[in-house]
Order: C-alpha cells, then sequence, then structure tokens
C-alpha cells in the first residue's frame, strides 16, 4: 500500500509535542513495516534524519503552511492533487488537518480540541479555522486517533462522532527521561539555580498552561513559607504572553523564577531528573506529556485534577484545582518539606509511567491504520 503522511511538523531541533509525536510513531511504523511504500509530505525542505527507512519517499510542497490562510491552500489544494499524484491508498495526518476535497480515505490524529472549549486562548482568526474546519475533518476522516480517552470522549460529544470510529493512541516517553545520579542533579541545580532545589514546568507559554497561575501560586509560596526553592520555567512563549510578563513584573520573589526558554532534548532530560517537582497545572490538556516525563523521571509531580491529567498520572501524582493558587502553593510547600510524600509520589510514578512507551504508540496507531487499508471498499 502507498500511505501518504502530512510530516509538516519533523522540524530539526524545533519538535514540540504534535512533532514528537510523528518522529516517534513514524520511526517506529516505517521501519517495522517495510512491506508498505510511505510518503512524507513536507511544506519545507526536510532533513535527512527524517527519512527513516528505505521505504520512503520524501515529498516538498509549499508554501509552507504556517497561518490559517496558508493552511487552507496547502490542504485544499496542494494536497489533494498530490495524493493523486502519488496514487495513494491512505493519507494520515498526524497534526489532525485533513483534506475536505480529497476523495483519498484520511486519518486525523486530534490530540484534543482544547480550541472548542478555550477560543479565546488563540488569535482571532487561528480560533476561527480550528473551530470552523476541525468539526468538518472529524467527520470527512475515516477514522479518528487520539491520545486519551478523555479526548476520545470530548470529540466524540463535541462534534457528534461515533465512538467507535475513534482509537486511543497514548503518548509514550522517551527512555532518556529517567532517575538522574546525585552528581547530575547538583551539577544540573549549579547551573540553572545557583545549586538551590527547583520546582519546575516544562511547556509552551500559552494561556492554557496557566502560568500565570503558577507564579501566583509560587509568590504565595515564597510569602507564606519564606522557603529557599526557585521556580524554573521551560519552554518558549507561543500566544498572549503579555499577562504572564506583566505578573512577573509585579513579583516579590521574580528573582526566584528563571525562565529558560526552550532547550535542547538531552538538556531537558538532565533539568527534570534534577527537579524537586513537576508543577504542571494547565486548564485543558488531551494527554499531558511533562506528567508522563516527570513520573519516569523520578520526580514527584502536581497537575490539575481536569481533562486528561487525572487519567494520565493515575493514584501516582498530587492534584490540585488549577483556579486555586493557595491549594497550589500548599503542594509545594509539602513536597518542599515532607520527604516521606517525596519517595511515595517518586515510587508511584516510576510504576505509572510504565503505562506509556513509544512502541505501544507505534503499534496502537498502526492498528488504526491497518483499519482502513483493511477495510471493504464501498
Amino acid at each position: 500500500m502507498r500511505i501518504a503522511i502530512n510530516t509538516r511538523l519533523l522540524l530539526k531541533d524545533r519538535l514540540e509535542g504534535i512533532g514528537w509525536f510523528m518522529y516517534e510513531t513514524l520511526k517506529r511504523i516505517t521501519t517495522t513495516h517495510p512491506e508498505h511504500e510511505f510518503m512524507f509530505i513536507f511544506d519545507r525542505p526536510y532533513f535527512d534524519e527524517f527519512i527513516f527507512s528505505d521505504n520512503i519517499t520524501p515529498v516538498v510542497i509549499g508554501p509552507p503552511a504556517r497561518h490559517p490562510v496558508l493552511y487552507y491552500l496547502w490542504f485544499e489544494h496542494r494536497i489533494p492533487n498530490i495524493l493523486r499524484k502519488l496514487k495513494a491508498d491512505l493519507f494520515l495526518s498526524p497534526d489532525g488537518y485533513l483534506s475536505m476535497r480529497s476523495l483519498v480515505p484520511q486519518i486525523a490524529v486530534i490530540h484534543d480540541i482544547s480550541f472548542y472549549h478555550r477560543p479565546q486562548d488563540l488569535p482571532g482568526m487561528t480560533s476561527w479555522y480550528y473551530n470552523y474546519f476541525f468539526p468538518k475533518f472529524a467527520r470527512k476522516a475515516s477514522r479518528i486517533a487520539t491520545v486519551s480517552e478523555y479526548s476520545k470522549s470530548d470529540i466524540s460529544k463535541s462534534y457528534g462522532i461515533d465512538a467507535s470510529n475513534i482509537d486511543v493512541v497514548y503518548n509514550g516517553i522517551k527512555s532518556g527521561f529517567k532517575p538522574a545520579p546525585i552528581k547530575q542533579k547538583e551539577s544540573t541545580r549549579h547551573k540553572y539555580t545557583g545549586g538551590m532545589p527547583y520546582f519546575l514546568y516544562v511547556g509552551a507559554l500559552h494561556p492554557r498552561k496557566n502560568i500565570t497561575g503558577l507564579l501566583k501560586a509560587f509568590e504565595r509560596f515564597k510569602g507564606l513559607h519564606k522557603h529557599p526553592t526557585k521556580l524554573l520555567i521551560v519552554g518558549g512563549e507561543m500566544h498572549k504572553t503579555s499577562e504572564i510578563r506583566q505578573f512577573f513584573n509585579t513579583m516579590t520573589a521574580r528573582e526566584d523564577v528563571i525562565f529558560t526558554g526552550r532547550v535542547a532534548e538531552s538538556e531537558l532530560q538532565s533539568i527534570y531528573g534534577a527537579a524537586l517537582a513537576l508543577i504542571y497545572i494547565p486548564f485543558f490538556e488531551g494527554f499531558g506529556i511533562p506528567i508522563a516525563e516527570g513520573m519516569s523521571s523520578g520526580i514527584p509531580v502536581v497537575c490539575s485534577n481536569t481533562t486528561s491529567m487525572p487519567e494520565v498520572g493515575g493514584e501516582a501524582v498530587m492534584y490540585v484545582d488549577p483556579n486555586n493558587t493557595l491549594q497550589i502553593a500548599e503542594s509545594m510547600y509539602l513536597l518542599a518539606t515532607n520527604e516521606n510524600l517525596q519517595s511515595k509520589l517518586i515510587s508511584l510514578g516510576l510504576k505509572q509511567a510504565e503505562s506509556f512507551s513509544w512502541n505501544k504508540t507505534s503499534g496502537l496507531l498502526w492498528n488504526c491504520i491497518e483499519k482502513v487499508l483493511l477495510a471493504p471498499s464501498v
């Protein structure tokens, strides 16, 4: 079979959550299924490191699709033409965008529909595009894959999609996220916080991620307890970050907050391993990869009690209301001072993290693909 795949988010040194999903699953699927031919469709020049096996043919079609107008041009004009030219039997889109004009069977990986519930978090035209087209994509898809039971239920109820047409394909955890040796912890802490312990946040600076709430809780923690622990925020800016900057500038504890921006994967693994705890309190998640990475890194995790996060954390994390800054501040204090609690959460977290692996993920995604490839023609 000839399987065409939207790989526009495979960007060298710029892989984000969905980009990593593409990388980890496609690397495994293409190498373990040499009987099929895969066409990777890029919207800009590609790098050879993303051509994982001999049965992959890279195809570049412009223009780079990074704006709603260009999304429409790429998916509604360029993609149908290239799918016909390639004689594709299936189009897989790991970022959920499909082509309404193509007659080729299509699979959408819709990681979440946070934009449906929180349209205010995105620039106006982007929010409009997502909320206009993604319900259409969901109904157009031969099958849908998503990353949690929560998202499966949410997509089914919000868009009126039969749940039997949606497969749950959990995210995985890379092997480098593991407990760090004491000397490595000391070295990492010295590099980022002058040797002091730190709470960690990992993810984009985005309204949905509740960074302002995190800063407010940390400010309250420092005001109530005068504890020396610092806050390390790892991730790049995305949308609407002015509120974050404005609150940060008013903080009395702002010298104890360190923004690193994006860091390399190997460095991120070291940062996780040296943290006192991960504090991850978004308003909405379809999965919440940092929760799994934190557990796998052998650190305690505090996360929101909303959406998919209890599904990922199970009984291995502390849950908080993302709107309750006092509760979040008190959870910080408990983890900073209670070694028995730390040890308990670390042990439970390492066990819970075993539920998530990219080998499992790629196998589940391939099962979804096969359901379409093997379906009788209508």
